[in-house]
């Protein structure tokens, strides 16, 4: 049990990923007819931004603000000023992702853009530092290595899907 809460923090992006995809399930259960194609739509959209954009990233602030040096020790890197630097960052990110939750095109894409500047940009300073660092370490060039890759092309493609299938938003 221990090793799977430990996994399940570790990962948080994945983790609030997968959240977000039973919850999503769950909403499209809950409907009184069968789910459209838009329901399906705007459920995994509205509920990707709760979670990998406003939970995860209120996670990330309280990580890197309040547990500074054990943030950057799981990176792989020594604690600076500038983690909380990146807490306050985040939890931006997060307002703005549970903002996006319920609101329009606009907002969404809003609550999408901008955490995948700043997750691209981290996932560039990973390889960076795998690269000139030999740092390997499983919060640089594990799981939320590669979510720092696939978050925001999967919240694009989310917001696609939700343009193309009409209705409200």
């Amino acid at each position: 049990m221990e090793a799977f809460v430990s996994f399940v923090l570790s990962n948080f992006t994945l983790s609030f990923f997968v959240l977000g995809l039973l919850v999503a399930g769950l909403a499209l259960l809950r409907l009184k007819k069968p789910p459209t194609r838009e329901d399906v739509a705007e459920a995994l959209l509205a509920w990707f931004l709760f979670f990998s954009i406003g939970i995860s990233f209120l996670y990330n602030f309280v990580m890197h603000v309040f547990f500074g040096a054990m943030a950057a020790a799981f990176i792989g890197w020594a604690d600076s000023p500038f983690q909380a630097e990146v807490g306050f960052a985040s939890l931006g990110f997060a307002v703005v992702g549970f903002l996006a939750w319920r609101g329009g095109f606009g907002l969404r894409l809003a609550a999408v853009v901008g955490p995948a500047c700043f997750l691209w940009g981290a996932a560039g300073g990973h390889v960076y530092q795998m690269i000139t660092a030999g740092n390997f370490a499983p919060g640089n060039a594990g799981v939320i290595f590669y979510s720092d890759i696939l978050i925001p092309l999967i919240g694009f493609a989310l917001l696609w899907w939700r343009g193309r299938a009409g209705g409200r938003s």
